[in-house]
């Protein structure tokens, strides 16, 4: 049995740093780098692809909606073509980053408010999709289990990879709880790693409005802004190899 560990992570930009990328490097198997509209600038950028590259991290491109200053948590009303427009334009950025520093472009996962916004309306799941197919077809894309974005990924003959997040909570309809729900955030390390050997073995998860949700997971998530999240993926990865699971990158 095997898995992948993914950060989110590269958010920094100009002046301002977010995220424990230094930190949880070393313990991830792939990166989604940020690339310039919730997130990232050229310097930044450039700074997280040879910091993956030193650490072996497979690498992917984060779009986002381009909204610096709500860290792209926030819903944007974009028509499709936008979205296929700006989501192109983010995959463009960071692969020319990799290209300079000899790395391939991994995969592609979605930041935040666009990621969600793709979970229920197919406009926005179809232009992402569209988009990623266009700039290469092999690319694989990861998305939330169960929902029209994999639905349209699928359609689309992209390479579809499943996430899971550990250190988030679900509902019984298998979305993640909003961020404002008490209880949203799984914090304590050793829960957080207790949810993603479940998630991994059994293809379960406790519900946070009851019950349990199904899991498919080809990859597990970790925030690499959440104030302990260096801490999260080390039990987590401790956890998933002690019970004999590979963590290696899809």
């Amino acid at each position: 049995m095997k898995v992948d560990l993914n950060a989110d992570a590269g958010e920094s930009y100009g002046a301002f740093a977010y995220g424990h990328d230094r930190e949880i490097f070393p313990l991830v198997t792939s990166a989604n780098l940020a690339c310039g509209f919730h997130g990232g600038s050229p310097g930044r950028i450039l700074e997280a692809v040879r910091l993956a590259k030193a650490h072996g991290v497979a690498v992917g491109a984060h779009p986002g909606f381009p909204d610096l200053v709500g860290f792209g948590r926030r819903e944007m009303a974009l028509s499709p073509e936008e979205v296929y427009a700006d989501v192109l334009y983010q995959i463009g950025a960071l692969s020319a980053f990799l290209k300079a520093e000899g790395l391939p472009l991994h995969h592609v996962k979605p930041h935040g408010a666009l990621y969600l916004k793709a979970c229920k309306d197919r406009e926005t799941a179809r232009a992402i999709a569209l988009a990623v197919k266009a700039f290469d077809p092999g690319l694989p894309l990861v998305v939330l289990p169960g929902t029209v974005y994999e639905e349209e990924a699928r359609k689309a003959g992209l390479r579809v990879v499943l996430e899971a997040f550990p250190e988030r909570a679900y509902l019984r309809n298998g979305q993640l709880a909003p961020r404002s729900m008490p209880g949203s955030w799984i914090t304590d390390p050793e829960e957080a790693a207790r949810r993603a050997l479940r998630m991994v073995l059994e293809g379960k998860v406790e519900a946070l409005d009851g019950g349990e949700v199904e899991v498919r997971a080809d990859t597990l998530c970790i925030h690499g802004d959440n104030p302990n999240a260096p801490e999260v993926a080390r039990a987590v990865r401790e956890a998933l190899e002690q019970a004999g699971v590979e963590v290696r990158a899809f």
